[in-house]
């Protein structure tokens, strides 16, 4: 091997002799995206069975095929959510509060919920109580600031000095 070879050869290789990040020797290499033919002829031979196979392997499984059935376990989508048949409107005070917690529990002792879904009711109810919570205290400082600003003002007719009961 001549020495001009060896040079062109390593040009993108690091100092180690391994090739560079991003760098390969075979630069006629397989083009980015391209997939196998073998993944190829495997699709074309079942587009359009997927459905009809489906079904048999359901059928399968159905009829006790242990197999099958461990398939089309495996396959299932996860249902992470459902939806929950529960009469409960929104809390409108906290006085509405007691008796969804109690609907919620009663619905759990049914077996009509589990208690996972249970506690994401009570999440919801306990975020009801927060702001219901906020909206009482922000009701309550605006009553005390206008109670404030009445007193400012009635003092402001008082001349200085003058107790606030006595004229």
């Amino acid at each position: 091997m001549s020495n001009q070879t060896k040079t062109k050869s390593t040009g993108a290789r690091a100092k180690d002799g391994r090739w560079k990040k991003g760098a390969s020797g075979n630069t006629a290499g397989r083009p980015s995206g391209s997939r196998n033919k073998r993944t190829l002829f495997i699709e074309q031979l079942f587009d359009g069975e997927a459905e009809d196979l489906c079904r048999k392997l359901i059928n399968l499984a159905k009829r006790g095929s242990i197999p099958a059935l461990r398939m089309c376990l495996d396959r299932l989508p996860a249902r992470k959510e459902r939806p929950i048949d529960l009469e409960m409107g929104p809390a409108q005070s906290a006085a509405d509060l007691p008796g969804a917690f109690q609907r919620i529990m009663a619905a759990v002792s049914e077996g009509r919920i589990t208690p996972g879904e249970a506690q994401a009711m009570s999440d919801i109810l306990d975020s009801q109580a927060r702001a219901i919570n906020s909206a009482d205290i922000e009701r309550r400082v605006q009553e005390l600031e206008g109670y404030r600003a009445k007193m400012e003002a009635s003092q402001h007719g008082k001349t200085p000095g003058t107790p606030c009961g006595n004229s």
